[in-house]
């Protein structure tokens, strides 16, 4: 059996993580305790994800003509993810998260550079690429207009789109008739429109260890989730949606899929990091033969 083709079409950014005792105030400078960064975006994580258990992925992206470009474009590849299409932007910088760490509290700005390069004129040049997917997977740190632009090729091709609505903006009626599944939290739910039970039948909601709400047949249904310590919660999204896609993509029925999905985020918590937390199908089939739910 061949592996599922997936196509993440979406953000590559490089994370720089301070942390420290306190945030500052403004015009305030303090010391801080730490300091590390690790590759990310929602594009880049979920694109890992799915590498991480056997699909064949093709990133579709930007990154700036810097250094940061390079070790993201690097990692990928290291991750057995398919980079011949992600493209260095000359005159812009590389997507960058800004994070301000204190305990478990955390401020992040988002500065997408190179991400906005991802126009639909930019993702004409893969089209082929996008006609070979068996599934193709989105978020919304890119433009939303390259949203709409994919959407509708891939609904006129018959190409299944998950698209993950993080972080939450407000959506078109157009982006919400043709998308396949939207996979929001429960905050990110509310924000998308104000006219979701329309489209109840496209919404697998994640909970946190509550589990994942979906509907099927117009009843609305929860799939548990697994009781875990969690060591740190980044990139379980991205973990979960990358899983979805694979299975949906093996053409996995929904409910098997989202437990499937539900049991990779578990994992992917127990973990420092948002990529290196992120399991092998190996790891997801031996947890789910032994995991409690909760």
């Amino acid at each position: 059996m061949k592996e599922p083709s997936i196509t993440v079409i979406g953000s590559i950014n490089m994370d720089l993580v301070t942390t420290s005792e306190r945030i500052p105030e403004q015009g305030e400078t303090i010391m801080g305790e730490s300091f590390f960064y690790n590759p990310g975006g929602k594009g880049a994580n979920q694109a890992v994800a799915c590498a991480r258990l056997g699909a064949q992925v093709n990133m579709l992206g930007c990154v700036g003509d810097d250094p940061f470009g390079q070790i993201l474009i690097d990692n990928l590849s290291k991750e057995k993810v398919n980079i011949d299409n992600v493209e260095p932007v000359t005159d812009e910088h590389t997507g960058v998260a800004t994070i301000l760490i204190k305990d478990n509290d955390n401020r992040i700005i988002v500065t997408p550079g190179a991400n906005y390069s991802i126009t639909p004129s930019y993702l004409q040049q893969y089209l082929d690429v996008i006609d070979e997917s068996d599934v193709v997977l989105l978020q919304l740190e890119i433009p939303l207009n390259t949203i709409e632009y994919v959407i509708g090729y891939c609904s006129e091709k018959g190409i299944p789109v998950i698209l993950n609505p993080a972080p939450a903006q407000r959506l078109s009626a157009f982006v919400l008739e043709h998308c396949t599944y939207l996979t929001p939290n429960e905050t990110e739910k509310l924000e998308i429109s104000d006219d979701i039970d329309t489209y109840k039948e496209k919404m697998i909601v994640t909970l946190g260890e509550k589990g994942v709400e979906y509907c099927s047949e117009d009843n609305l249904k929860t799939v548990t989730g697994y009781r875990v310590t969690p060591v740190d919660t980044t990139g379980a999204g991205d973990t979960f949606n990358g899983a979805l896609a694979v299975q949906l993509a093996k053409g996995t029925h929904l409910k098997e899929a989202i437990t499937f999905a539900n049991a990779a985020a578990a994992l992917s918590i127990q973990k420092r990091g948002a990529q290196q937390g992120m399991p092998t199908m190996r790891e997801v089939i031996e947890f789910l033969e032994g995991a409690p739910s909760s």
